[in-house]
């Protein structure tokens, strides 16, 4: 990219991707994280929603699996206490019931834009998207609604991280198979294996991210006390625009 023009990034809450990113996602742009379960994906999502609300910016979390009570308690745990963004509005959590299939296709393909304007968030998470994609009667309906989220997002201003299930036969790839169309950038989160096939730790890697430069080596990272910490040591660059 051009030196005049730098791009606006916005960090992750995490040092090392931001480090592997050239110092944080675009922003804008509706990042895909997918991974097998139990790779802190939810967990990314509060992570970000905690940056911002340091900087004093709101958040919007949309959740098709944890009520608000649980999300809250998983903050809390991990040092991000978000009681009061909540208590004050500077964090809004959405619960969409996976019963009213619906309502909830009517809402993300109608009025979700307007809401998204309406709460002034600059940072959204929405977890996620495959139980999202499940509501779909066919292929035409999950991209319908893919789609219209992913808009709405982009038509807020804000810049928005989707979660998604990976296939766990091809962990590469999203279970849905649609989600990595809609994302301006898609993050891996995976297991790394010994050769006798046993666990041995957690692997992160940016599959994509347009408009920006970003590491293409696959990264260790660890989920603790204070959420997700990436080993970004001696990260290589490509192209990736």
């Amino acid at each position: 990219m051009s030196g005049s023009n730098p791009v606006a990034r916005v960090g992750t809450g995490i040092a090392g991707l931001d480090e592997m990113l050239g110092g944080g996602v675009p922003a804008g742009h509706v990042v895909l994280v997918t991974g097998l379960p139990g790779t802190g994906k939810t967990c990314l999502g509060l992570q970000f929603l905690a940056a911002g609300l340091a900087h004093g910016e709101r958040g919007l979390f949309l959740s098709l699996e944890e009520d608000a009570p649980q999300l809250v308690e998983s903050a809390r745990l991990f040092g991000w206490p978000v009681e009061e963004a909540v208590r004050t509005g500077a964090l809004t959590i959405l619960r969409l019931d996976p019963k009213e299939t619906r309502q909830n296709l009517q809402r993300i393909q109608g009025s979700f834009a307007k809401e998204l304007a309406a709460s002034g968030a600059k940072r959204i998470v929405v977890d996620s998207v495959s139980l999202l994609n499940m509501l779909g009667e066919d292929e035409p309906a999950k991209r319908q609604t893919l789609f219209g989220l992913a808009g709405a997002c982009r038509a807020s201003g804000a810049t928005a991280i989707l979660t998604a299930e990976a296939d766990p036969t091809h962990p590469a790839v999203t279970r849905d198979g649609l989600s990595e169309y809609v994302a301006d950038g898609v993050i891996l989160l995976g297991y790394s294996t010994a050769e006798d096939g046993r666990r041995v730790g957690l692997s992160l890697r940016v599959l994509k991210m347009r408009r920006t430069a970003h590491a293409r080596t696959v990264q260790p990272y660890r989920i603790g006390p204070g959420g997700l910490t990436v080993d970004a040591k001696a990260v290589d660059f490509g192209s990736g625009l």
